[in-house]
């Protein structure tokens, strides 16, 4: 059965971006045009714009979070990244897994802002849907060393998390900063990591966070499939 005629230029709004999302030209994890792109498209007010998109959330088919700043989409999902985008993936509904490729004590080897640690704990991690084995990210963790990690490098991380082993000692992120930016070329190393052709483009975001003292807990790296994952930004 057709679906009546949008009566408002709300409805007619969301009729519009319901049709792209279900087609697949707004792909699982793309972020909308912004507010103000929307209505220049639509030549309506902004008023109207949010009425559309309330629409589209009430059928779940978009979420947005007001105020939090940056977050990665993931299947059509916001990921708040106040914890991280990993940890918040990894405690929602996505299946994951997580392959340590490595854990060492070493020169810090990394182009980290602001840390100034000589030594690091280095953990270098894959992560891949569970159900298909694919790699989504690659992930390069640097904290700088203290004596009481030396056992990590005998025994691993709990359950694959290094956030945890971090709590038990005491580091809990109370700040942080983010960047991101495309990698236009993925290295042949990295390429072979994660099964895919020397060459992709990647989303790369990088993450620097800090006790309440100021004191540096964990600078991370980690590249991004950029067909799954995005960015968006609300202000």
């Amino acid at each position: 059965m057709a679906q009546p005629e949008p009566k408002t230029k709300s409805e007619r709004i969301a009729r519009v971006l319901e049709a792209e999302i279900r087609s697949g030209f707004l792909h699982d994890g793309a972020a909308l045009s912004s507010e103000t792109a929307l209505v220049a498209r639509f030549a309506v007010s902004r008023a109207t714009v949010r009425k559309g998109l309330g629409v589209l959330a009430a059928k779940g088919l978009i979420r947005t979070k007001v105020g939090i700043g940056s977050f990665v989409t993931y299947g059509g999902a916001v990921i708040d990244n106040g914890p991280g985008w990993s940890l918040a993936l990894s405690e929602g509904e996505t299946r994951m897994g997580v392959r340590i490729l490595s854990i060492t004590r070493q020169p810090m080897d990394l182009d980290a802002p602001q840390v100034a640690a000589a030594e690091v704990l280095a953990v270098d991690r894959l992560r891949f849907r569970e159900n298909t084995g694919r790699a989504l990210t690659l992930e390069r963790s640097r904290v700088p060393w203290r004596e009481d990690f030396a056992a990590l490098l005998r025994t691993g991380l709990e359950q694959g998390s290094l956030s945890r082993e971090l709590e038990l000692r005491g580091l809990s992120p109370a700040s942080g900063e983010e960047w991101a930016n495309v990698l236009p070329a993925l290295s042949v190393a990295d390429a072979a990591l994660m099964g895919r052709s020397a060459g992709e483009p990647m989303l790369r975001l990088r993450r620097l966070t800090r006790t309440a003292s100021g004191r540096v807990v964990e600078y991370v790296e980690s590249l991004l499939d950029p067909e799954l994952f995005g960015l968006h930004m609300e202000f």
